[in-house]
């Protein structure tokens, strides 16, 4: 079977040749994207997002530029092939990072309008700084509209990309089905999923399969705390709970794979389920058949969203409802737009969702299933692949 591989320089180009015909009505003399998932869209350029201000400057002219803390400046010309990297000191340093930047895009030509993402590095981890337009005194033409709209549809290589995500998603839930027994924690059961599967992705990817943050990036498998009467918090945390008959358990994994990633999820069951559990667990079944159904180009997400919760009012079980339909997913594990009777987006060829309508019982346990899918001309393609029948979810008591 062939492996998937990074997002071309071909595709790159194309993709900022379509960001700036979108913007070209504001005459920008240049881009400045902070955001890492916007940077990595552009650029395929990864990097761990700090209080240090990082960012991709591209002048009208075509010349690109990396900013960074001076620190990471040999990795990033090792790694990329900007025309320039340029970089500061150190955050927040005697002169403001920002207002070095300023200079940078003085040098390059860009002023006057400039599209950003954001007016600024934002303010995590305890940054503090100027804003772009005030270090520039420039115009700033939003920019982060834009983006969301090309990444909301996926080309081929990024469907890929998701594909070869999925199938080690597949594999860590495996592992992590295998290893979750009575008396095993929610920790050892997840840590060994998650290793394991890790070490099998990295093996079959190779050497050429890049991108990752860390030497532990990779697959993983838990529960995020949904274990037993838990599992009915549609979002829960971590106890290290052990796991005991009778649990209901809701799962998660991810696999990021040159930075794309799918969702799979299953509800399972510790133990024989009573009669009461399989009811919930089938009307959980039908509701995302009925999602499955209902997502086609040129309907609305919000269509899809009203589909599921007319079958919830419909079974009179409107009570167990929590959450919308599904979410897109690629480069980040939530994207734009979503399955939700508030998103009036018209699905096309190329989105990618996930597809997980729950249902939530309180003192009994939540039941959900999460695939993925993509949207084709004509449906959808369910690119997860794992049993979803409560007989082969049912672990061993």
């Amino acid at each position: 079977m062939s492996v998937a591989t990074g997002i071309g320089t071909d595709e790159l180009a194309g993709r900022r040749e379509r960001l700036w015909a979108l913007v070209a009505d504001r005459a920008p003399t240049g881009l400045v994207v902070f955001d890492q998932s916007y940077v990595q869209y552009l650029t395929r350029f990864s990097f761990l997002a700090t209080e240090r201000p990082v960012a991709y400057v591209e002048s009208e002219a075509g010349e690109t530029a990396a900013f960074v803390p001076e620190f990471e400046v040999a990795r990033v010309e090792a790694e990329t092939t900007f025309d320039r990297v340029a970089s500061y000191p150190e955050y927040p340093g005697e002169e403001h990072p920002m207002r070095i930047l300023a200079g940078v895009l003085a040098e390059m030509g860009i002023a006057g309008t400039i599209a950003a993402d954001q007016d600024g590095y934002p303010g995590i981890l305890g940054y503090a700084g100027p804003a772009l337009s005030e270090v520039s005194e420039a115009a700033i033409v939003p920019l982060a509209p834009a983006l969301e709209s090309l990444m909301a549809r996926k080309s081929h290589a990024e469907v890929e990309l998701v594909r070869e995500s999925a199938r080690w998603c597949g594999h860590a839930h495996r592992l992590l089905q295998e290893h979750t027994r009575p008396g095993v924690t929610e920790a050892q059961a997840g840590l060994r999923a998650g290793c394991e599967a890790t070490l099998a992705m990295l093996d079959a990817l190779g050497p050429g399969y890049d991108g990752q943050l860390s030497s532990t990036d990779g697959a993983s498998a838990g529960y995020r705390g949904q274990i037993g009467e838990r599992s009915a918090w549609a979002h829960a945390i971590s106890h290290n709970i052990e796991f005991r008959p009778g649990d209901v358990l809701v799962s998660e994994t991810s696999a990021p794979v040159w930075g794309y990633n799918a969702e799979l999820e299953r509800a399972m069951i510790v133990g024989a389920p009573t009669d009461e559990m399989r009811r919930h667990f089938e009307h959980m079944r039908a509701a995302q058949q009925v999602a499955f159904a209902a997502l086609r180009p040129g309907v609305t997400c919000a269509a899809v969203d009203r589909a599921v919760l007319s079958y919830f009012s419909g079974q009179d079980i409107l009570g167990t409802w929590s959450q919308h339909t599904g979410h897109a997913i690629g480069l980040r594990n939530h994207e734009a737009p979503f399955l939700d009777v508030g998103d009036e987006t018209v699905i096309e060829p190329g989105m990618v969702f996930t597809i997980e309508p729950g249902v939530y019982v309180a003192g009994l346990g939540g039941f959900r299933h999460s695939d993925t899918v993509a949207v084709t001309p004509d449906g959808i393609e369910v690119l997860t692949d794992y049993p979803s029948d409560i007989e082969s979810l049912t672990i061993p008591a």
